[in-house]
């Protein structure tokens, strides 16, 4: 018994299955931009069906369909004809896949579709089979040759058919003019939802959280304001409460440098005029690009009238997972 070649075995079938994904340009078609129409025109959901193997590409293509602004779930073709036909309705598309394109589960459902005028969409490898020939549009995959050397497992097809619906979902999601802040709404669990929903007044340190020290208070009692706070800042106002200035940590160490007094120095001689303002509505995401840019660790909020109403800092980003 030879040894076995596994490394050639795995180039063998990346080759194989890079040609049958290149080979989908050749076969792209006026059929393609007729299933984008016809998803485009559906009012209802896009449903996605299919047996073994081509079922479980079924699936994803739902969930990419589903997460990038197309309303669509899998239902399995041979639960359809035992009552989960009832999920289809006329205002439905169907996505139908099945390298044979006879496959008997989704052709048994194929005329109760037609009864109810559901549009079909067909992705296959046989464009003469019963189920292209049924289709309102026919994806033909052109796959002739499997990686497998037994030519029986499916692999070469699958991927096939996973890259068309990957091309279907983003020819769909360019055409809505789907944003990343539409993507967020449908990952709202996942980091990128964070980052893209997140508002700065959903994390910023509010009403008695806001380190706030009037215009002439002496650097000493600023100090246990920057302490109490926690935020290792403190805001200065004038008399009308409107923003005057900022003193961080960093303020702290230049004046220390300078070997200000603290006893008798007033904290607008050693505060940043005005400091780097945000507004509650801002997005969390451009705070954090704010402060990466101008190499600070703290933001002020600030109203219409320039009245700090809130703050935050770095920690505040991390905790809230941004970063």
């Amino acid at each position: 018994m030879t040894q076995p070649d596994f490394l050639s075995s795995a180039k063998r079938t990346i080759q194989l299955e890079a040609e049958a994904v290149t080979d989908l340009l050749i076969h792209l078609d006026q059929h393609f931009e007729n299933a984008c129409r016809i998803m485009m025109q559906c009012t209802g959901r896009v449903i996605v069906t299919g047996m073994g193997k081509s079922g479980h590409i079924g699936k994803k293509i739902a969930a990419t369909l589903a997460s990038t602004g197309t309303p669509s779930f899998f239902v399995h073709p041979g639960e359809a004809s035992h009552g989960d036909l009832g999920m289809i309705t006329p205002n439905d598309v169907v996505i139908a896949l099945s390298n044979s394109g006879e496959t008997a589960e989704v052709v048994t459902i194929i005329p109760l579709l037609k009864r109810m005028n559901t549009p079909l969409i067909s992705i296959t490898a046989n464009a003469t089979s019963t189920l292209s020939l049924s289709a309102d549009a026919n994806l033909h995959i052109g796959v002739e040759r499997e990686a497998c050397p037994l030519g029986l497992a499916p692999t070469s097809s699958t991927t096939t058919q996973l890259v068309l619906g990957d091309a279907l979902a983003i020819a769909l999601l360019e055409a809505r003019g789907f944003s990343a802040e539409d993507f967020a709404f449908s990952h709202p669990g996942g980091s990128l939802g964070r980052r893209l929903l997140l508002k700065v007044s959903d994390i910023m340190h509010a009403d008695r959280d806001v380190p706030i020290v009037s215009s002439g208070t002496l650097l000493k009692d600023a100090l246990i304001e920057v302490t109490r706070k926690r935020l290792g800042m403190t805001t200065i106002v004038d008399s009308s409460d409107r923003l005057l200035g900022i003193f961080t940590d960093g303020d702290l160490r230049r004046a220390l440098d300078h070997n200000v007094d603290l006893q008798t120095t007033i904290i607008d001689d050693v505060m940043t005029p005005q400091g780097t303002t945000v507004t509650s509505e801002m997005l969390a995401a451009e705070c954090l690009q704010i402060m990466e840019s101008k190499k600070i660790n703290a933001l002020i909020v600030t109203d219409q009238s320039n009245r700090p109403i809130g703050a935050l800092n770095m920690h505040d980003l991390l905790r809230a997972g941004v970063l």
